[in-house]
């Protein structure tokens, strides 16, 4: 092997906070001093004169366009894949005994067509589920400008309203002085 180490994934597994940088320069390197630190000069490490030189993440984490689907809908697609893969690979065997004339091709199309009618209700049961989880937590009911401007007319008018009633009532019960007669 030479020069050469070779390292096993246990040890790489042991320090995730290595750099790429720093092991590379340890392969290049086994008798670096520290294996905190590779020795100066090596692979991103300034010696007296020398920019430190910055490492380039692997990745880069970009936020997520679209919101995850929810809990129920993600287990409802996933039983709907499983059911689907198992409808095609049920149809794929009947059609290859249907083929081989193999006795087995009958009980296979019998199947083949069960687990369809079950492919169609878990693909349906995909999308009531969505509908039911955003009926349910999909709308944050924010009260709208408009509502809000709605509703003050509301209040304002029904206020007008008591008042009238209650000045109404008021008259009558002073014994109706201020109302006009008619003798």
């Amino acid at each position: 092997m030479g020069r050469h180490t070779v390292r096993g994934t246990a040890e790489r597994r042991e320090a995730p906070e290595e750099s790429v940088a720093w092991r590379a320069a340890a392969r290049q390197d086994p008798a670096a001093p520290d294996r905190g630190s590779p020795a100066p000069g090596h692979a991103g490490q300034p010696t007296g004169g020398e920019q430190p030189r910055t490492v380039r993440p692997l990745w880069v984490e970009e936020p997520a366009r679209r919101h995850p689907m929810p809990d129920p809908v993600r287990a409802a697609a996933v039983r709907a894949v499983i059911v689907m893969a198992v409808t095609l690979i049920q149809a794929m065997v009947a059609f290859l005994c249907t083929m081989a004339g193999s006795w087995l091709a009958f009980p296979m199309v019998i199947s083949s067509v069960a687990s369809t009618v079950v492919a169609t209700w878990a693909v349906v049961d995909v999308w009531v589920t969505r509908q039911v989880w955003s009926q349910r937590y999909g709308v944050v009911s924010a009260p709208s400008s408009t509502a809000r401007t709605l509703r003050r007319e509301r209040r304002a008018r029904r206020r007008q309203e008591r008042a009238a009633l209650r000045e109404q009532e008021r008259i009558r019960r002073r014994g109706g002085t201020g109302q006009l007669s008619h003798s």
